[in-house]
């Protein structure tokens, strides 16, 4: 899973999984669901990402998981 900001258009993208979409739904204001060919989920961009969810801080609760931090 990879979650990636885009300042410049206030969008959270949160990659589930590494697979194309093939059609989008809005499920709520600003809110759009991104399913592949089989109907499974593969990502969730929200719009206006700063005044829906804290950009400050993550949490991340697994603990049988590697995390990877990108190389500045």
């Amino acid at each position: 899973m990879k979650l990636n900001y885009y300042p410049k258009t206030d969008s959270l993208y949160i990659d589930l999984i590494d697979r194309a979409s093939v059609e989008s739904r809005e499920v709520s204001a600003g809110v759009v669901v991104d399913y592949d060919a089989e109907g499974r989920v593969v990502g969730i961009d929200i719009d206006q990402a700063s005044n829906t969810v804290d950009l400050a801080k993550l949490e991340l609760h697994a603990p049988q998981m590697a995390i990877e931090r990108p190389v500045a």
